[in-house]
């Protein structure tokens, strides 16, 4: 299947067996204030692992990362372990950008994750892509 000009692999995620999912999302164009907004990006990492069912470790790591060149102008680097793998996000305000992993050894529906972040950030341009982890895995360890 074919989506803005590039293949989605995703799709055999419904057809084989794997491991799990890796969601990365790229949003663009986002809003500076809530990209800037250190209590956002870690209730965002708190609420999301409940939204999905899924089981946090420990709560949100969340810290400033200054600025270390005229790539990366500094912004928020967030962080949460799930008994099902982990979520980062990182946050770029002055850029209106933010680089966002979701990881997880069950396979999830990426749609309300894309709305969710879409909606928390502001995000006004998304780009995601989907990798199927693990095909190989011993298919008789896989539920």
């Amino acid at each position: 299947m074919k989506r803005n000009g590039l293949k989605r692999r995703a799709d055999n995620r419904k057809t084989t067996k794997n491991f799990g999912l890796h969601l990365t999302l790229d949003g663009y164009f986002c809003d500076f204030k809530k990209l800037n907004d250190f209590a956002l990006v870690a209730r965002s990492l708190a609420e999301l692992p409940l939204r999905m069912r899924m089981h946090p470790l420990c709560p949100p790591y969340v810290v400033e990362a200054a600025g270390n060149d005229k790539k990366d102008p500094g912004g928020f680097s967030g962080f949460v372990m799930i008994q099902e793998s982990h979520i980062s996000v990182h946050t770029f305000p002055r850029r209106r950008f933010v680089s966002i992993d979701v990881y997880s050894c069950r396979n999830f529906n990426t749609t309300p994750v894309i709305s969710y972040f879409r909606k928390v950030f502001g995000i006004r341009k998304v780009e995601t892509n989907i990798v199927v982890r693990g095909t190989e895995y011993p298919h008789a360890n896989i539920a």
